[in-house]
């Protein structure tokens, strides 16, 4: 007999310990491997060692060395054969908690060596007199399939699951569905289409319906939700079949379990589209309400996911709980995330019965500490506002009352808010005006800014000091934020409009550096000095009052979502193929589709889609010479240059280079910067304008072109 040569360490002390003649001090050795694999140490050298305790009598010593066993398969696949005929013998063992331990350890092991000894084991458990043991035997031909599909159909496992359907257990029909449910997943994820042809696709037939319903009451928590999930796969063949499984399933809105109601909710939600009586809708619509509101008295996490799947169902039916709005004012304890979605699901549920209960409890809720809750429920006044007309100017006084607080975040939201309001229902609340101008210095957000900038720029022919308030922002217009100097523009420009001989000097002192700005710029000076007409028919146009959708989903996507109720898809308002991966596979593993094109040549159709596209700085030029069009019209997309070849290709030693190159005209560009310059000298020196300082040339200007149309200066400058 060989010996050990002295070692020393823990691994070492619990290798003498496994090999004790002693059955205790063996048994106390397993439980600290156990221990030792729980907290992450490696401890696969003991395999051999543990693996000679297997064979015992002993049943908490059997679960510990299956444990061990489960977490090791994959490292030694070699040893793992070892334990072979201790699975076969077990699965024969008198005891049915011995067998169904046996079936699934053995469809936990994932190595490929042990799965040929794994059928006919699974045979004799599939027709064990034991329950336990065939519920068992269900889940491991599921994870067999996962393992080796063509196994499982050669063996006759999937015509076994089927007849097992009919099983007298109701937790052996539970398990046989979640495995069909599984295998089906599992077999039509690489193809969509539900081929009756593939013997592991789950067809659910009207016989199979009524054996579900008969086991739906009695299996457990976890069964019920399999067998929900499979009725809400069940196409019916008429109304009656459609009014008879909701009238089964109601009763399951009792359920303490939280996801057996949302599944209840799921197949209600499904079945009820093919319901025609109108009496039985709106009871099965009235015995929803109550299961969701308990829903509510969950912690936190579970009311987050119960609040996400009522919002999904309110915007399908508005009126599941229309008389329940209290049941969602927030408490004090609630946490940010549950608050938000509660704000949410009070004003979809907002009507003229409940606005004042609803405009008191967001009142108080403004004045709390959380400055992004407080942000949230003056928003949600302004939607209140918006979507009742009647209650508008309930609306607007709170929100006045809001303003004269003088907390900046609060005064700064209300005027965001007051904008929405006026463009909803313009010149109806014109006298807040002076009370939100006269905030005007507590505003430092660029969204508030802009809110209350283009107020003033809509109203400017009604407030009388209109120039000055814009001239504030004129004078900081360098430092302020791009999108606050874009709104500035454009109210000066409403402003010369409506008051042209008193709002001159504010135009003048407008200079812009974003390119965006600038280009705005630009058209608004065409406009301006070629056809006022056309100005005020662009910048004063009609806008139509703005509206707050119901849902947040296209109709469509809400019909996927609400069959999907109770997963992640629902409470993500996403579908599961946005963030889960195909079939079984991770999320990292979703391929990009092949007919996606790379972003060279997305950037590349951009610039030829830009080849028909008008150069809005030619307003009031002359045509372009032989009767080219100008600007990016002019460009020429030569694909076939090597240039184009090199940018498209990923290979381009300077991609600048060639992006300039791919554009026609080479002729022009060949001559080098000067020609590009003179090319461009028309556009640029043309535009002396208030607007100078836009980066445009300092040349003096050119003589306007002969033929252009003489236009009345508004401005005096020419």
């Amino acid at each position: 007999m060989s010996i050990r040569a002295p070692r020393k360490g823990e691994n070492y002390e619990l290798s003498v310990d496994l090999n004790s003649e002693y059955r205790d001090k063996r048994k106390d050795a397993i439980k600290r491997v156990i221990a030792s694999m729980t907290v992450g140490k490696d401890v696969s050298g003991l395999f051999p060692d543990v693996l000679k305790n297997m064979q015992t009598d002993d049943l908490e010593q059997k679960k510990l060395v299956y444990l061990y066993l489960m977490n090791y398969a994959k490292t030694q696949p070699e040893l793992v054969i070892l334990a072979v005929n201790t699975f076969v013998k077990d699965s024969e063992d008198p005891n049915p908690l011995v067998r169904a331990l046996a079936i699934r350890t053995m469809g936990c092991l994932r190595a490929e060596k042990i799965i040929d000894y794994l059928c006919d084991p699974l045979q004799r458990a599939l027709r064990d007199d034991n329950p336990y043991v065939r519920k068992t035997a269900a889940l491991c031909v599921a994870k067999l399939y996962d393992l080796k599909p063509e196994l499982v159909i050669e063996n006759g496992f999937l015509d076994q699951l089927r007849d097992m359907i009919s099983d007298s257990n109701p937790m052996v029909v539970a398990n046989t569905v979640a495995a069909l449910t599984d295998i089906h997943i599992s077999a039509t994820s690489n193809q969509p289409s539900d081929s009756t042809s593939d013997p592991a696709v789950f067809s659910i037939t009207s016989a199979i319906l009524n054996k579900l319903l008969i086991a739906l009451n009695e299996c457990s928590e976890w069964g019920r939700v399999a067998i929900l999930n499979a009725l809400a796969r069940y196409d019916a063949t008429d109304d009656k079949e459609s009014e008879h499984i909701c009238e089964r399933v109601v009763p399951q809105f009792q359920h303490v379990n939280g996801s057996v109601v949302l599944a209840a909710m799921k197949v209600i939600m499904i079945h009820i589209r093919h319901v025609r009586r109108d009496d039985l809708v709106k009871q099965l619509i009235r015995k929803m309400a109550p299961p969701l509101v308990t829903l509510l008295s969950s912690p936190p996490e579970v009311q987050w996911v119960a609040l996400r799947n009522i919002n999904l169902l309110l915007q399908k039916r508005s009126d599941l709980l229309s008389n329940e709005m209290r049941v969602f004012f927030c408490k004090y304890n609630d946490p940010l995330y549950v608050k938000i979605e509660k704000l949410d699901i009070m004003v979809r549920l907002a009507s003229d019965s409940n606005v004042d209960a609803l405009l008191s409890e967001l009142k108080e809720y403004s004045s709390e500490v959380d400055v992004d809750f407080v942000r949230k429920s003056i928003k949600a006044i302004g939607q209140t506002a918006i979507l009742i007309e009647s209650a508008a100017e309930r609306c607007v006084n709170v929100l006045l009352e809001l303003i004269n607080t003088r907390v900046s975040y609060v005064v700064q939201e209300a005027v965001v808010v007051m904008k929405d309001i006026f463009r909803k229902y313009p010149s109806t609340y014109e006298g807040v005006i002076p009370t939100l101008c006269a905030n005007l210095e507590e505003l430092d957000e660029p969204e508030a800014k802009t809110s209350l900038i283009w107020i003033i720029g809509e109203y400017a022919d009604k407030i009388d000091n209109a120039d000055e308030l814009l001239g504030i922002f004129v004078d900081s217009f360098i430092e302020e934020s791009y999108q606050v100097q874009l709104q500035t523009l454009t109210a000066v420009v409403k402003l010369f409009l409506k008051k042209p001989d008193s709002s001159q000097g504010v135009v003048q002192r407008v200079i812009a550096i974003h390119h965006d700005v600038r280009d705005r710029a630009y058209i608004y000076w065409r406009l301006l000095s070629t056809d006022p007409g056309a100005a005020k028919a662009v910048v004063l146009a009609h806008r139509p009052p703005i509206s707050i959708p119901r849902t947040t989903v296209s109709p469509a996507l809400l019909e996927e979502l609400l069959g999907e109720i109770s997963s992640l898809a629902s409470v993500y308002h996403k579908p599961a193929e946005t963030f889960v991966g195909h079939g079984r596979v991770g999320a990292d593993s979703v391929q990009r589709k092949g007919s996606e094109i790379s972003d060279a040549q997305k950037a590349l159709q951009t610039v030829v889609a830009g080849q028909q596209a008008e150069n809005l700085l030619d307003f009031g030029d002359d045509s372009a010479q032989d009767g080219q069009p100008s600007g990016l019209a002019a460009t020429q997309i030569l694909p076939s240059t090597p240039a184009a070849a090199n940018f498209l290709s990923g290979t381009s030693a300077n991609p600048l280079d060639d992006l300039v190159s791919i554009f026609g005209g080479m002729e022009t560009m060949d001559t080098g910067a000067g020609s590009l310059s003179t090319a461009l000298s028309p556009t640029v020196t043309s535009l002396s304008s208030p607007f100078e300082g836009f980066g445009g040339s300092s040349a003096p200007p050119s003589q306007p072109a002969q033929n252009a149309q003489p236009q009345e200066d508004l401005l005096g400058l020419f």
